[in-house]
């Protein structure tokens, strides 16, 4: 098919590729995306929505020319059946219904391994109040979005892992009011991801759907967190960050409130917005796994008022140490896909998230890897709330068109969406920004860049990325793999996937390895093999419980001995769906590393990592 001309989100298009992106930057400004809309109240949109399916070519939303169409589906007509003319051959009135949020795939039995354009339909009743901005908010939508309300072409978006909010405000009317988006999960070679992913490519509206509706002047952002200095001795209670508030004139009040912290303050906007703020509190309980102190932050402008649940904690690297509230830690976790327990298809629920965290507590883990891409917020949420700390990244992975400025301009709004969103979570303490990338210049400069852009977003989580290779080297002194990757001078912190016993060598190879790295904290980000739940046989039989534990074992011995790994990151906390895992069998289109099987039965190598993390007897903190 010809494909669409892209909606390329390029509000925050870097000058790293020089004039070209400077002048791709200035197309389109920054759009709203609200925070902390999880602690607004709204009006849900969740449930049963019409659904018709446009198969390839999809000419009901493109044309000959792969633009999108505004005289078709998002018109909502009904055919005529008794006279002429009547509409484009559909109908949503009488179609069948996905529930949202959710998948597609999972659902419908016909649509499992589609991938394509699905237009959603869903009628709903408002009443709009007069001096109020409307927003329809949706969670993550897989891959590129557009949505009409009243027939009116509202947004679009692009990227399948981080929220938008479309202003309705004109398009409402009292009464009956219907909204139509059509969802396009197609992979394509200048996405993000890229062609090439080793997960499902779930589709559809897969996190809530709602309408928020906020007053003429309103707070979108706010940044609430401890004093980040030179040391952590200088936080010393003091919180730091801003509110800023759409539509205020300069000198508009903005209140902060924290009771429990005994902090209530009034400051005022800017010219732009913001209301910049540093309170110091007399008795600040910090963030812990130890001790996940919450607390309930209050702010207000004008007639807006906003609530949420943050806590306050320092994260930081020194030399080879990760080191929270000043105190060097070690993270024992895993990694983990956005896939449901027992059900299976794209996690989205409380009930997901209650499962997943439930594995890690049960695992001693204090860290989680959420893997490759933002997850739903009720993860970090529920990290807040435990006390699992988090990386989260960026849909880097692998193969991405390096070379090009207008794929450079995704990835950093994907950045910026995902930092936006979750930067008042105390749980998340490293911002990734790829996963397994070639080792060539084009990517390396593409890559630094793109971590200097996260930390001008935000200075007080160190950066992170997981980097594959190199190849183990025999040499007269042994088995050496030196990790001379020039983009790990731009991290802070270095994530080092390998396969030693699995993809390379025999599990006992991993003894004998010397490894070399940059003087910096290291997290082995993956390692591991498959096994086949239930599956059982001698320690070096492939497929087995026994020779993943044979594996983990023999990884053990060799990461004892790098002086610098803090943190062990195991692939994968549970087996994932992925297309490319074909072995009748053993495989069955899922990826079998996981330390539980997809329907929740623990292999023996989830009780070795209970084990080891109880008795923190692999790593050490310093």
């Amino acid at each position: 098919m010809i494909r669409p001309s892209r909606l390329i989100p390029i509000a925050f298009a870097s000058l790293a590729f020089g004039a070209t992106a400077a002048a791709v930057n200035a197309q389109q400004p920054l759009k709203t995306l609200l925070v902390g809309v999880d602690h607004r109240t709204v009006t849900s949109l969740d449930g049963d929505w019409h659904y018709l399916v446009d198969q390839p070519p999809a000419r009901a939303l493109y044309d000959a020319h792969g633009k999108v169409r505004d005289n078709s589906y998002g018109m909502n007509t009904h055919p005529n059946i008794s006279s002429s003319p009547h509409n484009d051959e559909y109908d949503f009135a009488t179609a069948p219904t996905l529930k949202v949020p959710g998948d597609w795939n999972t659902q419908d039995p016909t649509l499992f391994r589609y991938e394509g354009v699905v237009w959603y339909q869903r009628d709903f009743d408002f009443q709009p109040r007069p001096n109020t901005h409307t927003f329809l908010h949706i969670g993550a939508a897989n891959y590129r979005s557009y949505v009409w309300v009243n027939q009116k072409r509202i947004c679009d978006h692009e990227g399948g892992f981080t929220p938008f909010d479309c202003e309705v405000t004109t398009a409402l009317k009292p009464g009956s009011n219907f909204v139509v988006i059509a969802v396009d999960s197609t992979r394509d070679v200048d996405g993000i991801p890229s062609v090439g992913i080793d997960w499902f490519n779930y589709g559809g509206l897969t996190r809530d759907v709602s309408l928020v509706t906020v007053p003429t002047t309103f707070i979108d952002d706010y940044d609430v967190h401890l004093k980040h200095g030179s040391s952590f001795s200088e936080a010393d209670g003091t919180l730091t960050g801003y509110v800023h508030v759409v539509g205020a004139s300069a000198g508009t009040p903005v209140t902060l409130r924290i009771p429990e912290a005994d902090i209530d303050t009034t400051v005022k906007t800017g010219t732009n917005g913001s209301a910049p703020f540093e309170v110091k509190s007399k008795s600040l309980t910090l963030w812990s796994p130890e001790q996940p102190k919450l607390y309930k932050v209050e702010l207000a402008s004008g007639q807006d008022r906003l609530t949420d649940d943050i806590g306050f904690r320092d994260i930081r690297v020194d030399g080879t140490r990760i080191l929270l509230n000043g105190k060097p830690i070690f993270l024992q976790g895993a990694n983990m896909h956005a896939e449901a327990p027992y059900r299976t298809g794209r996690a989205w629920s409380d009930e997901d998230a209650k499962n997943i965290f439930g594995f890690l507590k049960e695992m001693n883990a204090n860290f989680v890897r959420l893997c490759h891409y933002p997850h739903d917020e009720r993860m970090e949420r529920m990290a807040d709330r435990d006390g699992i700390m988090v990386w989260s990244e960026i849909p880097l992975w692998q193969h991405i068109s390096f070379d090009k400025p207008e794929v450079y301009a995704k990835a950093t709004y994907m950045l910026n969406e995902m930092i936006r969103r979750d930067r008042n979570k105390a749980s998340v303490i490293l911002w990734s920004v790829s996963n397994e990338t070639p080792n060539n210049p084009t990517r390396t400069k593409f890559l630094t860049d793109l971590a200097n852009e996260a930390r001008r977003l935000d200075p007080t989580r160190p950066i992170t990325s997981a980097i594959i290779g190199p190849h183990p080297k025999t040499t007269a002194a042994g088995i050496e793999m030196i990790n001379d990757d020039p983009f790990a001078s731009a991290l802070d912190v270095i994530g080092q996937n390998e396969y030693i016993g699995w993809y390379e060598g025999k599990p006992e190879d991993a003894d004998k390895v010397k490894w070399t790295f940059p003087d910096k904290p290291v997290l082995i980000s993956e390692f591991g093999a498959e096994a086949k739940q239930g599956v059982h046989g001698g320690p070096d039989e492939r497929w087995t419980e026994e020779q993943q534990v044979n594996v983990y074992q023999h990884q053990f011995v060799m990461i004892n001995k790098i002086p610098q790994v803090r943190g062990l990151i195991p692939w994968v906390l549970m087996d994932f769906r992925s297309p490319v895992r074909n072995i009748p069998k053993l495989q069955d289109g899922f990826n079998r590393k996981g330390l539980i099987s997809e329907d929740g039965k623990k292999k023996q190598a989830f009780d070795l990592f209970q084990k080891t993390y109880k008795d923190h007897s692999v790593g050490k903190a310093e």
